[in-house]
């Protein structure tokens, strides 16, 4: 009657490859976030402290989307039959948020020195800032390829290109206002770069929302599926088909497959998993036989 084909040491692989990628990040942004402190102090800049502190909240940021991705790879129990996959799309929201918080942040800032310009961006700030698009461009390098298959990922990597962004800002920022005095610069640099990164996490916002509330991923067309369902030999009609996501990698789906003659059941539930698994990223099927058609009130969801 029903079938259920698993995949969870895909998961565990999907860490691994990941794990150095965290690691290197937060170890690398941890020593940043030490240096703009210190110089911070020294050079007497409020600037660099506070993005000290923005720095750190993105290696929050980091640590929650590690900690998400590791537990994703534990075993299912018998409270968590899925196991804890979904704490990936968790951290992908939560890091969204962060992110827009950030935002509301630069641009309220940004907004405060039109009236009240800050003091001109001395050369250790433009220095210090410059290494930090070094090390947060690395850093974002390391996730570049995870992004695009897994929203936690895309999660971190927004992160960091976030951060790049701030710092390219801070350099580009303050050698204008050395060679012209122009301090209007810094304000309108930071409007532009709130905006940038406004416009990449509000996806990122709507994609962990509908993943979290259980909708269709957003790659996967719920009517292809249905159509290439009904293909299968023997199979008059198809009904209660769910389509959901059970982490940032992986999905599910249930259905109920019309379908009179209960020869070759087994074999078409072989075929139809390879089927949902190698054409839509689907990999966890579970399939209901029916015998005879039932009345459907509305078409196709009964």
């Amino acid at each position: 009657m029903h079938s259920h084909n698993d995949h969870g040491h895909d998961h565990s692989h999907h860490f691994d490859t990941h794990n150095r990628a965290f690691l290197i990040a937060i170890v690398l942004n941890v020593g940043f976030v030490a240096i703009e402190a210190v110089y911070g102090v020294l050079a007497g800049s409020l600037a660099l402290l506070a993005d000290a502190g923005h720095n750190l909240s993105d290696v929050l940021g980091l640590v929650m989307a590690w900690v998400a991705s590791w537990l994703a790879t534990q075993k299912p129990t018998n409270t968590n039959t899925y196991g804890l996959k979904k704490t990936t799309i968790l951290a992908a929201l939560f890091n969204a948020l962060f992110l827009i918080a950030a935002v509301g942040g630069i641009a309220w800032e940004a907004i405060q020195r039109f009236s009240d310009p800050a003091e001109v961006a001395g050369m250790t700030v433009i220095t210090v800032a410059g290494i930090g698009v070094l090390i947060n461009g690395i850093t974002m390098m390391l996730f570049m390829k995870g992004q695009e298959g897994d929203l936690n990922i895309r999660g971190a990597f927004l992160h960091m290109a976030a951060d790049t962004a701030v710092s390219l800002g801070v350099v580009v920022a303050g050698l204008i206002i050395m060679f012209t005095g122009a301090t209007w610069v810094d304000p309108v640099v930071s409007l532009i770069i709130a905006a940038v990164i406004f416009i990449g996490t509000w996806r990122l916002l709507k994609d962990s929302v509908r993943l979290a509330v259980d909708a269709v991923p957003r790659d996967i067309d719920p009517e292809a599926v249905s159509e290439k369902l009904r293909e299968l030999p023997g199979v008059e009609s198809v009904h209660h088909l769910h389509i959901w996501s059970l982490s940032t990698t992986e999905n599910a789906l249930t259905v109920h497959l019309v379908k009179p003659d209960p020869t070759d059941d087994d074999a078409l539930i072989e075929q139809a998993g390879h089927l949902l698994d190698h054409q839509f990223n689907i990999q966890h099927v579970t399939i209901q036989w029916e015998r005879h058609p039932r009345t459907c009130p509305t078409a196709g969801h009964c």
